[in-house]
């Protein structure tokens, strides 16, 4: 996957040559290209941004860097553009493994009051973290680059370790627990410890299921349970009746 970000910050995406996404680059599984968009202003102070018409305060990041910037991007990236601002759609799961399918991407990062409206001609899609405010772009595309790059073949080492994590049928995970066994009274659930595959797998669905219907109701409506859900959870409360 060939991912470019135009940015004022170049230097803030050095963290994806760290821990299991910087040994899945390493490989040259994805490669990561931070764009200044300085480098495309044709202001001699290499200025991206001016006040905008109509007054009002703050300033607008300006045309011509950005649309430079892309123009030359597409010479050699023919994804996406895709800008992290807020009039766009909620970033979750379901746009991370859409986005996973892409083999380029182009991201743009806003900062101060915007970009100019014109530079939505040359936008496809525009993505928000959620509703609220953060310094700058770069903030947003960093976590929304590791979501995406996690889903692709081979980044975690393990394609099976994603399958059953939050969100991924909008249900959050199951607890988890390591040694020891027994840690100041608290002891881990027996069932955990009994080797049978079935319960173990059975057990975890359903807290799955519970986790998601206390913490997050909203996920819970729309997981569609299936016979399998229905099975576990009809078993664990007539267990809980006894």
């Amino acid at each position: 996957m060939k991912i470019d970000i135009l940015t004022l910050f170049p230097e803030m995406f050095s963290l994806f040559n760290e821990s299991i996404i910087g040994r899945a680059k390493e490989k040259g599984l994805f490669d990561i290209n931070p764009v200044n968009i300085r480098d495309f202003s044709k202001d001699k102070h290499r200025k991206v941004d001016d006040y905008p018409y109509g007054g009002g305060s703050g300033l607008v990041m300006s045309v011509q860097p950005i649309r430079d910037a892309l123009k030359e991007i597409k010479k050699a990236n023919g994804g996406p553009v895709i800008f992290l601002g807020p009039k766009g759609k909620t970033f979750d799961q379901n746009t991370a493994r859409r986005l996973a399918k892409e083999d380029q991407l182009i991201f743009l990062c806003g900062h101060y009051e915007g970009i100019d409206e014109r530079l939505y001609e040359d936008i496809d899609e525009e993505i928000s973290l959620g509703d609220f405010i953060l310094t700058g772009g770069e903030m947003a595309a960093i976590p929304i680059i590791d979501s995406i790059l996690r889903l692709r073949e081979g980044v975690l080492g393990r394609d099976e370790s994603s399958v059953e994590e939050s969100f991924s049928e909008n249900l959050l995970e199951y607890p988890q627990y390591t040694r020891p066994e027994v840690y100041e009274g608290e002891k881990v659930p027996e069932i955990l410890l009994s080797g049978h595959h079935e319960n173990i797998r059975q057990w975890r669905r359903y807290q799955m299921l519970m986790t998601t219907k206390e913490k997050r109701p909203d996920l819970y409506a729309k997981h569609q349970l299936s016979k399998d859900d229905l099975k576990i959870l009809k078993k664990f409360f007539k267990d809980q009746e006894k």
